[in-house]
């Protein structure tokens, strides 16, 4: 599953890239989980959740079976804690 979702989230880096962003797989959990963090534009928008909700985990639920939620985790914050 991990190679379904890497392979789709490099096809929707394009469209957050056309805007400043990106987008990095962190972890797919065996739950259906995939964590994810954002990048560049996309870190501080305002509109971030509604992209990850709204554009990156349909599309994920749709092209990739088992995918059950997706979670934008900053690695940035977590690694300065």
């Amino acid at each position: 599953m991990k190679d379904k979702v890497q392979a789709t989230l490099n096809e929707i880096r394009v469209a957050l890239q056309q805007d400043g962003g990106d987008i990095e797989l962190v972890e797919v959990e065996e739950d259906g989980t995939v964590k994810v963090e954002l990048q560049g534009a996309c870190r501080g928008c305002p509109y971030s959740q509604m992209t990850l909700t709204g554009y990156v985990e349909k599309v994920l639920k749709e092209r990739v079976p088992g995918v059950k939620e997706v979670i934008n985790v900053n690695l940035e914050a977590l690694r300065t804690e």
